[in-house]
């Protein structure tokens, strides 16, 4: 039995979700749609963008910014249209994914690294999760401007930066763990650090962070999002209908946990069936302000 209602279906494969005035805001990317949802599952397509879409954010004006996957590079929303706010090719390779954006309109960037599809089916999951390429964290100053921000990470994939714009926490996807780092004032990060080891059981995706300071993980190697404490201890775990991609806070409250969830991300498959949902379940303590 699982612990979430089902909020909307039909979607290929969501990702980067993030509550944005009054509404679930996500990518479809084999819709090459960014897409909305309110709070009764109603949703809508907000753009299309000739590209498959992933991390989304907005600039301290209001204007969108989202993922290019395959151009490698970030778009930014010029009226119901979109320009290259910025080319990301030169520090990364394959894909670039997810992303988030502070409050001044700083964002970072991960990518691939490699070819993850074609790895896992000329080697297998094991073998890519114990040996794989490193990739680059990319980070965007507000003027467009892309630079490497860490080397040797791997696979960054959802991101969050804490409320005091001081903290950078990254989901490295295949090294089962999320890591942290310090902001300086130039954008520049520091302290290159675990936040928690998740003890080769959980590959995290896509992260969001409560008041607490403790971060839900999406675990796509299973149904199921995880509450986790900095240092690795799980505190609590929310079962959904199928695996789980991507997680947000949001609602009129913060208190509203809402999922992305599909049957599996193989490229094939999500590609071809509309199995992706949006789930959603109260929870006790609300997105990080």
């Amino acid at each position: 039995m699982t612990d979430t209602v089902i909020k909307a279906e039909g979607i290929y494969f969501g990702e980067g979700p993030r509550w944005h005035d009054g509404r679930l805001w996500f990518s479809d990317y084999y819709d090459h749609a960014i897409k909305s949802m309110d709070a009764d599952g109603d949703v809508r397509v907000e753009h299309l963008i000739d590209d498959e879409p992933s991390g989304l954010g907005w600039l301290p004006d209001g204007r969108l910014l989202v993922v290019s996957m395959s151009k490698l590079s970030v778009l930014r929303q010029e009226g119901r249209g979109f320009v290259t706010h910025a080319d990301v090719a030169a520090h990364s390779v394959h894909r670039c994914n997810d992303m988030c954006v502070d409050a001044s309109g700083r964002a970072w960037v991960g990518n691939f690294g490699f070819d993850l599809d074609a790895s896992v089916e000329a080697y297998g999951p094991e073998k890519v999760l114990a040996d794989h390429p490193t990739a680059n964290l990319v980070r965007i100053d507000p003027n467009g401007k892309a630079e490497v921000a860490a080397t040797d990470m791997h696979f960054p994939n959802g991101a969050v930066v804490t409320p005091d714009g001081r903290t950078l926490i990254v989901a490295e996807t295949l090294a089962m763990r999320l890591t942290a780092f310090d902001i300086e004032t130039d954008g520049t990060l520091s302290n290159r650090r675990v936040w928690a080891d998740l003890a080769n059981r959980v590959a995290p995706d896509g992260i969001c962070l409560n008041a607490d300071g403790n971060a839900w993980v999406a675990n796509p190697l299973a149904a199921e999002c995880l509450l986790v404490a900095p240092g690795g201890e799980i505190l609590e775990s929310i079962t959904t209908t199928q695996k789980c991609f991507a997680c947000a806070l949001g609602g009129d409250d913060g208190r509203e946990l809402f999922m992305l969830t599909a049957e599996n991300n193989d490229h094939r498959i999500a590609s071809s069936r509309r199995t992706g949902r949006v789930e959603a379940v109260r929870i006790a303590v609300g997105a990080a302000r």
